[in-house]
């Protein structure tokens, strides 16, 4: 397998194409036969998965594609299809258009967090140089036809899945010192928790020289558990002096035995963690290097040897640098030294015998602010700290070692300078990065949002800003509020009223955790994405990290219901109910101020309905102006979560439909304006049931027997009755023969109002009916003058009314037997004629039915006589001579003629169709006893019947047409239409002949001047 650099690591990865780049196209074309790859089928391979990587690392995914016709120089186009949504392709990168990242995509492209590398013109490789959890999904290289016609595959996918970097290694870094043949021992803890099934490789390395970066492996261990020692090592491993044992699970441990003075430098130790792909490839996922360990080794033989190491050459801003000279020579106890640190030849601080420090002048007042620091650990080490270095102490380090005689001297007798160490002092990188999250994910407007943002990885001072994207505003962040480096707190303009939403919080909880509170959110506008902007600053730099969650606000309307209900939906006057208004909603209604009203609709319903109290949310109650009556004996109550209504001592006006209506404030506000919410209860039916009737009425049948023209009265007896009540009595009038309809006489309410029937309206029969109470039992319909025709059954139906404290209702009613009243009529007979007659007439003729008195009659007599059409009475001649018209609409067309006496003929003027029918007349005879006993009936006859028909008219020519508009018209229009087509065709005919006229006669002119003068006609 061949092997290639990877831009991403420090030395050769293996390939994940299946075979190296040039042996693809170094392969005879036979083989790529019979491989599959034929010029005449496109094929898109992409790496085999699924595939394991670990985020933040780098990763490449390749593809190729063969059998293509076109460009050698193929394009290649990466998608990917989240878990979240697997139908849905989410464009990434292309080779050939710009524009094809999706806005998600967009500057980790342009930023090259996120490019294509073209390895040849038919195969790339696709980088993510740090890996992300959203990276995570089913990728798909696809390359754009170049084909004469589509044949073959044009994309292929793979699966990538991100996984937590759980690899860790760890030696604590320190300076030693050994003397040559000494063993140094270094413990370096190694240790993985990945859910896959993957491999450890764990070896040491050293650096010889200070700055320099090619590091000279020692000995590894190897994914296979194969020990490989570099080559340097090689025969000092054959011979057992370098030795790496592995105690416990994690621990590993590095011998050196018989130091040397080339192993002098620094050692570090570096842990990878390797998974097998599903090409049967192994593919290192994670690399872990542990921090430095400086190596001093001192040789035998020499006086004074100075040597300078330091825990870490290469540094940041804002690093420590902590450098060590070590001073070795024979008994070192008793000597006296002086040291001087040097930068670039630069004298920066000297240390006296005595530990006597002197800073040089830049120096010292770092040294006062406690940046630098410089001190003798012992005889033979001396220490030079620098806290939070800058760019300008990069540099060569060296420390000079004076020996002087005595602590006191100023000249030395040796001098030794150290070789130089190369500190370096990279720009200030941020590894600072942010995750964003909410406690809060969904609640109710009212409801308290609690947004975290956790900063992670920063050494420098932060500051942190909130941003807001409504759900209604979609690209139009707005500020909410900003924590700068030193804890200065500022809202945006949008949240600085605390009346709104609260008292808004932004609190820093521990190094790196800030906390944003809104207490009170406002509706569904708070809703949307929440924005946290971290920024790190360091001195004149600064780096940004952005991260964004989620929250949704719901109205506090969603789910929001009230239900009304009561345990009897029936209740007797004078008793008690209870209606309970029971309120849910899909949150809790826990400090939720509430308020509710209840309403009512009287009985019969009306489709309005009257405030009866409002409760609001501080207890205060409000009671409506319509229903005055509820305010002193209903009782509210609240249980939450739902509103009880008491009504005591139940009435008549108390009987109808209720309904309650909830009104919701959002949690921790004043309730005060529009409400955030309003539901309306479903109506319940209260019915009250009134007294008990206690009315009985007497129903025995009786007769009453009268002379005609005496009074009589017909009595109505109460058995019993409320003491308290009123009686209303309506009187009745059952007329022969037994199925006619009853005819009201007469009605008295409770109040003594009375009020006459249709039949009984005029002021004649008002005189003769009158109804009257005789007593607290007994009510009398008195008939003055009795007649023939008052004869039948007479009843009277009394309601009971009770005043129930709002007005008079009534309980019930009772309905009498019936009294018949029979007049006795006088023997002697009147002589009418008693033969029965038809007769025709055309319909708008005069018609004439006779009723002749036969016979003589007794003298000082009065003579009324009544016509009857059926059972319907026409008109009446009193005896006085006046006439009375029950049917006001047939008085203009009734006649009655009395040309000699005993002569009542009706005339009909102008017959109508509906006047057929069959009519009769009677006749009475009437003497006046005296001007006591007044007038008595002598006599009485009726008439024979006369049958009358009615004749249509039967329609001429001139009727039809004049009954009919659209003839009528026609007829009318008809003679003008013709009389204008005639006149129009005379003045045509006359324009012709006046035009052909004209036309000869100056012809014949013409000629006539041609033969008198020669004239010719041009």
């Amino acid at each position: 397998m061949r092997a290639f650099y990877h831009p991403s690591g420090r030395g050769p990865k293996h390939s994940h194409f299946p075979w190296g780049w040039k042996g693809v196209w170094q392969l005879p074309s036979f083989l790529l036969l019979l491989l599959g790859f034929s010029t005449g089928q496109r094929v898109v391979t992409v790496q085999k998965g699924p595939l394991y990587r670990v985020r933040g690392s780098h990763i490449t995914l390749w593809c190729k594609v063969s059998g293509y016709q076109g460009p050698s120089e193929q394009n290649f186009q990466w998608s990917i299809y989240l878990p979240s949504a697997p139908e849905r392709e989410v464009q990434i990168v292309s080779t050939v258009d710009p524009s094809f990242p999706y806005a998600i995509y967009t500057q980790r492209v342009r930023s090259r967090g996120i490019y294509v590398e073209r390895v040849q013109g038919d195969a790339v490789l696709l980088h993510i140089t740090e890996l992300q959890d959203r990276d995570a999904g089913e990728y798909e290289c696809h390359t754009p036809n170049t084909d004469e016609r589509y044949f073959g595959s044009y994309s292929a996918k793979t699966n990538l899945s991100v996984i937590a970097d759980t690899l860790s290694a760890s030696m604590a870094p320190q300076v030693l010192t050994r003397t040559e043949g000494d063993m140094v021992e270094l413990t370096c803890e190694v240790s993985k928790s990945t859910a896959q099934h993957t491999h450890l490789s764990v070896g040491w390395y050293h650096l010889q020289g200070i700055g320099e970066h090619h590091a000279e492996e020692v000995l590894t261990l190897s994914k296979d558990f194969v020990l490989s020692p570099g080559p340097s090592y090689l025969q000092r491993f054959l011979a057992g002096d370098v030795r790496l044992n592995k105690v416990g699970n994690t621990t590993y441990k590095l011998f050196i035995s018989g130091v040397q003075l080339r192993d002098q430098g620094q050692l570090y130790c570096e842990a990878a963690e390797w998974i097998e792909d599903p090409d049967e490839t192994w593919k290192d996922i994670s690399h872990k290097q542990t921090g430095r360990t400086s190596l001093v080794v001192m040789s035998w033989g020499r006086d004074l040897s100075v040597d300078i190491a330091a825990a870490q050459s290469s540094l940041s801003e804002g690093d420590t640098l902590q450098l060590h000279c070590t001073v070795g020579s024979q008994k070192s106890s008793s000597r006296h030294f002086q040291v001087l640190w040097l930068l670039d030849g630069m004298e920066v601080a000297r240390v006296d015998p005595k530990g006597v420090l002197v800073w040089e002048e830049e120096y010292e007042k770092k040294a006062k602010l406690g940046q630098v620091r410089a001190f003798k650990q012992s005889n033979m080490v001396y220490v030079l700290t620098i806290s939070e270095v800058g760019l300008k102490d990069n540099g060569m380090y060296q420390c000079s070692v004076s020996e002087m005689s005595t602590p006191g001297d100023f000249h030395s007798y040796q001098t030794n300078l150290s070789s130089g160490i190369q500190v370096n002092v990279k720009p200030k990188e941020s590894r600072m990065h942010l995750s964003v999250s909410t406690s809060t994910p969904q609640v109710v407007a009212g409801d308290a949002l609690i947004l975290l943002c956790e900063v992670q990885g920063a050494t420098s001072p932060v500051s942190v800003q909130w941003w807001h994207l409504p759900p209604e505003h979609p690209g139009a962040r707005v500020l909410v509020a900003t924590m700068e480096q030193d804890g200065t707190l500022s809202l945006g303009s949008t949240y600085r009223d605390s009346r709104a939403r609260g008292s808004l919080r932004l609190e820093k909880a521990s190094s790196g955790a800030f906390t944003l509170v809104i207490p009170n959110t406002l509706d569904e506008g708070d809703g949307g994405q929440y924005w946290c902007k971290a920024t790190e600053w360091f001195r004149a730099q600064s780096w940004t990290e952005e991260g964004e969650t989620a929250v949704r606000v719901s109205s506090m309307g969603l789910g929001l219901q009230a239900t009304l209900r009561s345990r009897i939906a029936t209740v007797t006057y004078g008793k008690s109910f209870e209606l309970v208004c029971q309120v849910s909603a899909n949150y809790s209604l826990e400090e939720v101020p509430t308020s509710v009203g209840w309403f009512f609709q009287p009985s019969p319903p009306t489709g309005l309905y009257y405030e009866l109290v409002q409760v609001f949310p501080s207890g205060a109650v409000a009671w409506g102006a319509a229903q005055p009556h509820f305010q002193g004996k209903a009782q509210l109550m609240k249980t939450a979560p739902s509103f009880r209504l008491h009504i005591h001592n139940a009435m008549a006006a108390d009987e109808g439909t209720y309904r309650c209506e909830v009104e919701v404030w959002r949690r921790s506000t004043v309730p005060l304006g529009q409400p955030a919410a309003t539901t309306r209860s479903n109506a319940v039916g209260i019915k009250v049931v009134l007294p008990e009737s206690k009315l009985r009425v007497a129903a025995k049948e009786s007769s009453v027997q009268t002379a005609a023209g005496a009074d009589t009265a017909i009595e109505c007896r109460i058995l019993s009755a409320h003491n308290n009540s009123q009686l209303a009595v309506t009187w009745y009038l059952l007329p022969p023969p037994g199925g006619a309809a009853p005819l009201q006489i007469v009605r008295a309410d409770y109040s003594s109002v009375l009020e006459y029937g249709a039949e009984f309206r005029s002021p004649a029969q008002k005189s003769r009916f009158l109804s009257q109470r005789a007593s607290s039992s007994a009510f009398w319909l008195q008939i003055l003058s009795a007649r023939p025709r008052d004869q039948g059954r007479y009843y009277c139906v009394v309601e009971e009314w009770l005043w129930l404290g709002d007005g008079w209702y009534q309980l019930g009613e009772g309905t009498s037997g019936r009294t018949m009243l029979e007049l006795k009529l006088p023997e002697r007979q009147l002589q009418l004629e008693k033969a029965n007659h038809s007769i025709s007439a055309r319909e708008g003729e005069d018609v004439t039915l006779h009723c002749l008195l036969q016979g003589a009659r007794l003298p000082s007599t009065h003579l009324s006589a009544t016509w009857f059409r059926g059972e319907d009475r026409l008109l009446t001649l009193h005896r006085d001579g006046t006439i009375e018209y029950p049917w006001e609409s047939l008085a203009g067309r009734l006649h009655l003629r009395r040309p000699a006496a005993g002569d009542f003929s009706l005339t009909l003027s102008r017959v109508e169709g509906h006047d057929a029918g069959v009519y009769l007349c009677q006749v009475e005879e009437w003497q006046e006893l005296s001007e006591e006993k007044g007038w008595a009936l002598q006599a009485l006859a009726r008439s024979g019947y006369t049958q009358l028909t009615t004749i249509p008219t039967e329609l001429t020519a001139l009727t039809r047409i004049c009954s009919s508009p659209p003839l009528l018209n026609f007829i009318l229009t008809l003679p003008l239409v013709l009389i204008l087509l005639l006149a129009l065709a005379v003045f045509c005919w006359y324009f012709k002949f006046r035009k052909n006229k004209k036309g000869s006669s100056t012809g014949d002119e013409l000629m006539e001047l041609q033969g008198a003068g020669g004239v010719k006609k041009t």
